[in-house]
């Protein structure tokens, strides 16, 4: 089961989301267990079993979570798998690679390289027009910069275009200050990170200022103003709820773990 395991979900990853990337290249496998359950692990924490057995990483790990209500999510992944795995639907699994392989005893830099997003965070670059995004972005975005501002001490800097704006030393510092150190999170925040664009927007949501609908539609401003205005063909689509059931995943861990 261990050689299989690592078949379907590759080797040891790099980062909290080379997981994800080597899941979305791997050819699927057949299913090779009956049922997936929960059992509690020596030490504390719930384990992934596999017809009554111990799951382990890509890395040869066990696969170890800190609540069962994250075990229970990822038993039912397994357990409504087909005839064939599909890696990419089982997001909450990945990311628990990701944590164990790449995160554990590592949580510090992982946190900075969360970091380093807050220089050049999403939401500090706005359009000039249209007028209907413009209004737009301001809608979703400028409450999530108050808030850093108010709760943080974090006072950024907004320009329009893509062009650099370096922020002040003070706001960057601030942010990273609030970031958690703990595994699950920090790993959660930085994939929350990845897929929205927004280190800030991930923030929010790890402390509460912002939910996941709110979050989610924040990250997709531009996207949805572009899909109303020009339509959405198949690709994007199927990226968008690729990405969606990542960021599901890690909103989840973020809540429960709150």
């Amino acid at each position: 089961m261990r050689e299989l395991f690592e078949e379907v979900f590759g080797g040891p990853p790099r980062d909290p989301q080379e997981a994800a990337r080597q899941s979305s290249r791997a050819p699927l496998r057949k299913r090779f267990y009956k049922e997936a359950s929960v059992g509690e692990a020596d030490g504390g924490g719930y384990m992934l079993l596999l017809d009554g057995k111990a799951v382990k990483t890509p890395s040869r790990k066990v696969l170890v979570v800190p609540t069962r209500e994250l075990a229970d999510i990822m038993a039912a992944e397994w357990n409504a798998q087909g005839e064939a795995l599909d890696p990419m639907s089982m997001p909450m699994t990945r990311l628990g690679n990701s944590v164990v392989d790449g995160v554990l005893g590592k949580e510090q830099a992982v946190a900075d390289d969360l970091a380093k997003y807050f220089a050049t965070d999403l939401l500090f670059y706005r359009a000039g027009h249209p007028e209907s995004l413009v209004a737009r972005q301001a809608a979703h975005w400028d409450p999530v910069l108050d808030w850093a501002r108010d709760e943080l001490g974090a006072h950024f800097i907004l320009t329009e275009g893509i062009m650099h704006v370096q922020q002040p030393e003070a706001a960057l510092a601030a942010a990273r200050a609030a970031l958690p150190d703990e595994a699950w999170r920090v790993a959660a925040m930085h994939l929350v990170t990845t897929v929205t664009g927004s280190a800030l927007l991930a923030l929010a949501l790890h402390q509460g200022a912002r939910d996941a609908e709110e979050v989610w539609a924040a990250a997709n401003v531009d996207e949805d103003w572009n899909f109303e205005t020009w339509g959405a063909d198949e690709e994007a689509q199927a990226r968008r709820a690729a990405a969606q059931r990542d960021y599901g995943a890690a909103a989840t861990v973020l809540k429960l773990l709150a």
